[in-house]
């Protein structure tokens, strides 16, 4: 076994995946209070080629120099935008056509590998405060909430490992 070279990975350089189709995906972040995680979800978001992310209420918003030094430059290759208030977002989005989802511990909430899409259906996923989650006018303008099963004694995971575990499955799901 042999790691392989970034010349090898065959990445896209920026320009070219500002121009490639982009899963039909979009992150909505709800009133996330870390930059760092912000930024990584800036990463996920390029690894996955997700269509944007909306950055909502206290969100930090590029350049702020926390989100930069996780994104590694990703803030320049996926397109995003602030919105004040998430549920603005999710109406403009419902209007595009896309379903909107919040992942979160709620009643009723699906098990994240039982929910069923078929490819090419638009999604945004709303991901909440690290501590409060996704609030409550915002889980109202969501169709649904969608959760990840854990078996520990915790009851949560880090935002920015919630939107790659979720991405990771939906683009499976919309892809594969």
């Amino acid at each position: 076994m042999r790691k392989l070279k970034m010349d090898e990975l065959g990445r896209s350089s920026p320009d070219t995946f500002k121009e490639q189709p982009k899963m039909p995906i979009i992150v909505v972040l709800d009133n996330v209070r870390s930059a760092l995680n912000v930024g990584s979800v800036f990463r996920t978001a390029d690894a996955f080629a997700l269509e944007k992310v909306y950055l909502c209420g206290i969100t930090a918003t590029p350049p702020h120099r926390e989100i930069l030094k996780t994104a590694l430059g990703s803030t320049e290759t996926v397109a995003w935008e602030y919105v004040e208030v998430a549920p603005e977002a999710l109406q403009r989005l419902k209007e595009e056509g896309y379903q909107s989802w919040a992942a979160e511990q709620v009643e009723g909430s699906i098990s994240l590998q039982d929910i069923v899409f078929q490819k090419g259906e638009k999604i945004a996923v709303v991901f909440g405060n690290e501590v409060d989650g996704v609030g409550e006018q915002t889980l109202a303008a969501c169709m649904g909430a969608l959760e990840i099963p854990q078996f520990g004694t915790k009851h949560s995971l880090n935002v920015a490992v919630c939107v790659g575990i979720v991405t990771w499955e939906l683009v499976r799901k919309l892809k594969f």
